[in-house]
């Protein structure tokens, strides 16, 4: 029977793996993402649209009758303030109006006799949108709990960011490969331990999250200037050249690739390191090998899935333009090397490169991190872990 002194001491192996971790790769990441944002954070005069002349005033209006054969001046009629008023209406809204919609109006103010003082801007979305978020949130947290509550806090940080530095900085034209560097790895320092847990598991997951938005960014950037992607094909992009001369539409579009990807690299590196972890602790005794191997199975199924993901996020994000896509007479290839699908193509592309690399890298940091077998009795037993190595591991 083995004793005590058979037992070699543990050695404090993830303690100086964690370490390693964040003096070498998270406290410089870190370092270099705060001095990004000083560099890079908006100063002066951001362009401001103005969105109503002088003497003009927007309202909320109901609709009470709808009459698409009257003159254009009497079409469409509604309730402003307690006041029923003629309200101009474009014709292709004429079709989706019903009494008892809620509308916003401009009020022109005073207008020639037979011209409607009131024109049709928009519907009133705001309240049901309004209820959508708050059963949205109720559901995440009912669900999820103290979990769901921090990633809705998270969302909330990074939206901030994006209102308070990212869009700001590119009207003012800065850098927009550095801009999305920046705001993406600031909201990921936030959003992962906020919902994770300040833990060496999320740090892995962070450290594979960085790796991929940064091969995000290279490929992003060559491929917008290999396909010569400008940008100029969105139907905002002239009004934006207007409003913000400074501002490059080939910027604006690479800082969107790296961007509208994050999200699920995030969950397909806090996946794998989770999943990594949890192999770990069913098998301590496993190589590092075999859980490489181990991890990569559950990883190839996750980018099976989520490549359908990203695809199908952008056909249904671009439905209209498919749509007329399909409906020409051009030869498939020749349509999708065409400005308005180009990008799109290249968007998902470059998001699905990103998510592919970020999964095998993040495994292999986990691998290393989790650490090796630990060492064993002398009836071939592994040996006990102190609990506070088991406690870092989480």
């Amino acid at each position: 029977m083995g004793h005590a002194h058979d037992l070699p001491a543990p050695e404090p192996a993830l303690r100086r793996r964690a370490k390693i971790v964040f003096t070498a790769v998270l406290v410089p990441a870190a370092l270099v993402t705060l001095l990004g944002a000083w560099l890079l954070w908006p100063h002066g005069h951001t362009p401001t649209i103005q969105t109503s002349g002088p003497g003009q005033t927007y309202l909320t209006a109901t609709i009470t009758e709808v009459h698409p054969a009257a003159p254009d001046t009497e079409q469409v009629r509604a309730r402003v303030d307690g006041t029923l008023v003629w309200v101009q209406t474009p014709p292709e809204y004429l079709a989706e109006l019903a009494p008892g919609d809620r509308a916003q109006v401009v009020n022109l103010g005073d207008q020639d006799p037979g011209t409607a003082a009131y024109v049709f801007v928009d519907f009133e979305r705001g309240p049901p949108l309004l209820l959508l978020a708050a059963i949205f949130g109720v559901l995440v947290v009912a669900v999820a709990r103290w979990r769901g509550f921090a990633a809705l806090v998270g969302l909330g940080v990074a939206l901030a960011v994006l209102g308070t530095f990212t869009l700001p900085a590119l009207v003012q034209g800065k850098p927009a490969a550095w801009v999305a560097l920046v705001t993406a790895s600031a909201i990921m320092f936030v959003v992962l331990y906020l919902a994770h847990g300040f833990t060496l598991r999320t740090s892995t997951a962070l450290v594979g999250t960085l790796a991929g938005l940064v091969a995000t960014a290279l490929i992003a950037a060559w491929a917008s200037g290999a396909a010569q992607l400008t940008g100029l094909s969105d139907e905002y992009a002239l009004d934006l050249m207007s409003y913000a001369p400074q501002l490059r539409m080939r910027e604006v579009l690479l800082c969107g690739m790296v961007l509208a990807g994050l999200g699920v690299l995030n969950d397909v590196t806090i996946t794998q390191a989770s999943a990594v972890w949890e192999l770990h602790a069913s098998d301590p005794g496993a190589t590092r090998r075999r859980l490489f191997s181990r991890g990569m199975r559950i990883g190839r199924d996750h980018i099976a899935s989520t490549v359908y993901t990203i695809v199908f996020a952008y056909v249904g994000a671009t439905l209209p333009l498919v749509l007329l896509v399909a409906m020409s007479d051009r030869a498939l290839l020749g349509a999708l090397a065409s400005g308005e699908m180009a990008e799109e193509v290249a968007r998902t592309l470059v998001g699905s490169i990103g998510l592919v690399l970020a999964i095998p890298l993040t495994t292999l940091i986990a691998v290393l991190v989790v650490g090796s077998p630990p060492p064993r009795t002398s009836h071939g037993e592994p040996a006990p872990r102190p609990a506070a190595l088991v406690d870092a591991a989480g």
